[in-house]
């Protein structure tokens, strides 16, 4: 039989001693010889977003988005958290009149900006031209992306407004037009899963007084 060698280690000594390590690190300083150890903390920073009209000021860590910002500390929750990455579009909110996807964004990167969501465009009492007209030409289904295809199609009616060339002009130093595919293209970052978007780019074109 081979001779047991003194340095074997069983399993539940390999657990044993990964959980002491562990209970270790954490200890508290007077443990440590009285040196502090804190676990590393950010802070929290502080900032002001002009939000639908209204100055708000938060002390927030300093990686939050501005999606969160909205949603988790403002409680604005009509922006909505889809795909979390940029590629749906359900989060576009308005900031210094240029329609951004709010869950690419810091809020640090915005202190002092002027921000409108849904809840700032119009009320159920008294809607956004571009609300009513999503009601009218039933631009929605779930509902899920309606709030950031609402700001997307209001900011893309100005910009075509400002004269903001897109890649499905023939000529980019002509002033856009806001015809069907013109609007369609510069949509083409909000994704309705369920397919509404004809009905869409009608309420776009009765905003806009053109031909759908």
């Amino acid at each position: 039989m081979a001779e047991k060698s003194e340095f074997s280690v069983s399993r539940r000594g390999v657990i044993m001693g990964s959980a002491a390590t562990a209970m270790a690190a954490h200890a508290p300083a007077e443990a440590q010889g009285g040196r502090t150890t804190m676990p590393a903390d950010p802070g929290l920073m502080p900032l002001t977003l002009k939000v639908n009209g209204q100055s708000r000021a938060l002390s927030l860590d300093p990686r939050t988005t501005l999606l969160d910002a909205l949603r988790e500390h403002l409680h604005l929750t009509g922006t909505k958290k889809g795909c979390d990455h940029g590629q749906c579009g359900a989060c576009t909110v308005i900031v210094n009149d240029q329609r951004i996807n709010s869950c690419l964004s810091l809020a640090l990167q915005h202190d002092g900006d002027a921000i409108t969501t849904i809840e700032g465009l119009g009320t159920p009492e008294a809607m956004h031209p571009m609300q009513a007209a999503f009601v009218r030409h039933d631009g929605y289904q779930c509902g899920y992306c309606t709030p950031g295809q609402i700001c997307s199609a209001v900011a893309v009616l100005d910009e075509i407004k400002r004269g903001i060339p897109s890649h499905v002009q023939a000529d980019i130093t002509a002033r856009p037009q806001a015809t069907n595919a013109e609007m369609r293209e510069r949509m083409s970052g909000n994704i309705c899963r369920c397919g509404a978007y004809s009905n869409i780019a009608d309420a776009m074109a009765e905003v806009a007084g053109v031909e759908a």
